[in-house]
């Protein structure tokens, strides 16, 4: 079993209450997603677990885990049409980074602002529907805490 970690605190919603179909109906895989609506100043989203980054963009990263768990952590919804605007990157594609490591530093009321959700999925990539353990939901989570185990 792999422990998925939160990539920052907040509180944690299912996918379904995503407001975008794609990760609502769980089309790209099972998983939760974690709210900073309201934090205060910037947020940093760190790797969920240890592994490799495969892709990185401003908005997203995907991560090969070094435990055979491929994730997907999207800051915020239809924010590629930001274009990288209120984003930073801190590491680079193909980077080998341990669980807790920063990945990339956004401001949620950046991305409210520009009219966009700043709610953050958190999927297994290619998982059936439903195959996440759903105990986060509802709950707050704190820095470092586990969203779900696979």
């Amino acid at each position: 079993m792999t422990a998925v970690r939160t990539p920052f605190a907040g509180p944690v919603v299912a996918l379904a209450d995503v407001p975008d179909p794609v990760f609502a109906g769980q089309l790209v895989g099972a998983g939760v997603a974690v709210d900073p609506t309201g934090v205060e100043g910037t947020v940093t989203a760190v790797a969920p677990v240890d592994g490799t980054i495969v892709k990185l963009h401003p908005h997203a990263f995907a991560m090969q885990g070094s435990a055979g768990t491929d994730l997907l952590v999207h800051v915020g919804i239809d924010t590629v049409k930001m274009a990288g605007e209120g984003f930073e990157l801190l590491v680079a594609e193909g980077a080998t980074v341990a669980a807790g490591d920063p990945v990339v530093r956004f401001t949620p009321a950046t991305i409210t602002a520009a009219g966009y959700s700043p709610v953050c999925p958190v999927v297994v990539l290619g998982s059936a529907p439903d195959s996440v353990a759903q105990d986060a939901v509802g709950s707050t989570v704190t820095e470092g805490a586990t969203l779900f185990t696979v």
